[in-house]
C-alpha cells in the first residue's frame, strides 16, 4: 500500500505542512505564521485548530500514534504465542508506515521531544511493545532476540538509508529478519 499522504480535513493538512516545515527548518525555527503562509490560510484560521506549535506536535503524537496504541491493546488480549508475536511485528511494520514522519521528527528534534515530554509517551509505547514480545522466563539471549526483533524494525528508517534499494523491498527485508529473530527466540534453546 505504501504511505499515501493523508487527505481531507484542515487539521490533517496543518499537521502535514507543519511536519514538512519542521523537517526543512527545524522545530525551533518554524513559526505558526510560516505554517499558515504555506497553507495559504490566515493565522486566525490556523489558531482555530491549534494555539501553539506544541499543540500541533501533541496532536501528531495522538493521531499518528493511535495505530500503536490500538496494536498494544490488541496484543494485550492475545495469548503470548510465537504466532501472536510475529503478527505484532507485521502490524508494527504497518503502523510504522503511518508513524514514519513522526519518527523522523523525533530523531531530528531530540531536545524538543524531551522538552515537550512526548519522548515519555513514545518510551511508554515501546516499553509496552517490548513487554508483549519478550518472555521474562526465557533465557536472556532469547529475550535479547525478541527485543532486537522489535527494534530492528526501526533500522529501515535510519540505518538503511545508505543501503541501495526500493523502500518496499527494504521494509519486507527488515520484517523478514525481525520475524526470523522472533522464531529463533522461540526455538527450544541449544544454549541452555
Amino acid at each position: 500500500m505504501g504511505s499515501t499522504p493523508r487527505r481531507g480535513d484542515t487539521r490533517q493538512r496543518i499537521q502535514d505542512v507543519a511536519l514538512e516545515l519542521f523537517a526543512e527548518h527545524g522545530y525551533e525555527k518554524t513559526s505558526l505564521r510560516e505554517i499558515a503562509e504555506r497553507l495559504e490560510v490566515t493565522k486566525a484560521a490556523l489558531y482555530y485548530h491549534f494555539k501553539t506549535k506544541e499543540d500541533i506536535v501533541h496532536s501528531l503524537f495522538q493521531d499518528l500514534g493511535r495505530p500503536m496504541d490500538e496494536l498494544i491493546a490488541w496484543g494485550e488480549q492475545q495469548p503470548r504465542t510465537l504466532e501472536t508475536k510475529q503478527e505484532l511485528l507485521r502490524r508494527y511494520s504497518a503502523a510504522m508506515d503511518i508513524g514514519e514522519p513522526l519518527m523522523r521528527f523525533m530523531q531530528e528534534n531530540q531536545a524538543t521531544v524531551r522538552e515537550l515530554s512526548i519522548g515519555q509517551i513514545f518510551k511508554n509505547r515501546m516499553l509496552a511493545m517490548s513487554a508483549l514480545v519478550r518472555d521474562p522466563e526465557a533465557p536472556l539471549v532469547d529475550q535479547v532476540r525478541s527485543i532486537t526483533a522489535l527494534f530492528s524494525m526501526h533500522a529501515r528508517m535510519f540505518a538503511l538509508q545508505t543501503v541501495e534499494g526500493d523502500p518496499e523491498d527494504k521494509r519486507k527485508a527488515v520484517l523478514e529478519v525481525a520475524l526470523d529473530l522472533m522464531k529463533q527466540a522461540h526455538e527450544p534453546s541449544a544454549h541452555g
